[in-house]
């Protein structure tokens, strides 16, 4: 099926409402930003901040913010220990109630992603994408999104990728304000929003079961 023409929603009114929102929550709660900054850095070290480069709309790749939940830990050669022996029980926790995600904010006021959208997966995933899967990237990612509200954490990555390209397809500000409530329900009940791998996105990759739409 051929993309939909884009809305005036999706033009213009969700870009204003991003904006809107990520200056509320700066103007509101730097405070908050300011000690979990502090905590992170106690806790956790420097640098503070975790920044990586992850793909946006179109593919163009930016640089996404996170507040950092793994130490630097090394071995006796010098290479990081596995992310699990990093991560911390202050990590756990900053992942658990989704404020490690809260530096996302700048990227939104810069442009980079908006409040709802596909998560922004990793760059080197790009050249693996059919051209059905390719079309997450027809929107901003978002600091969520409606694979991560749908409430199965077993979903496979075909199951996620479709979810993703259902909201391309469907974006609207109702379906922005549902998945929006959905994933507050998901923080505050302490439902994983984050997906229990059922194969890695490797395997998916390299499977028999992908889309070749």
């Amino acid at each position: 099926m051929p993309p939909k023409s884009k809305s005036i929603y999706s033009r213009y009114i969700k870009r204003v409402i991003d904006v809107l929102i990520a200056g509320f929550v700066f103007l509101l709660f730097w405070w908050v930003f300011a000690i979990l900054a502090l905590l992170v850095r106690i806790n956790l070290g420097s640098p503070v901040i975790f920044s990586q480069t992850r793909p946006g709309k179109d593919g163009k790749p930016f640089k996404l913010y996170k507040f950092r939940s793994m130490t630097n830990e090394k071995d006796e050669d010098g290479n990081l220990l596995p992310d699990k022996e990093r991560l911390t029980g202050f990590g756990r926790l900053l992942r658990a109630t989704s404020l490690d995600e809260l530096p996302e904010f700048f990227n939104m006021l810069k442009g980079d992603m908006s409040l709802i959208g596909p998560r922004p997966l990793l760059v080197k995933y790009l050249e693996h994408y059919n051209s059905f899967e390719n079309r997450r990237h027809e929107v901003r990612p978002g600091l969520t999104g409606l694979a991560q509200v749908s409430g199965r954490n077993a979903a496979t990555w075909k199951e996620r990728f479709q979810k993703d390209v259902e909201y391309v397809d469907r974006v609207s500000f109702g379906l922005d304000v549902k998945i929006f409530f959905l994933t507050i329900k998901k923080v505050f009940i302490h439902e994983g929003i984050e997906y229990k791998d059922n194969g890695t996105i490797n395997n998916y990759f390299e499977s028999a079961e992908r889309l070749t739409k």
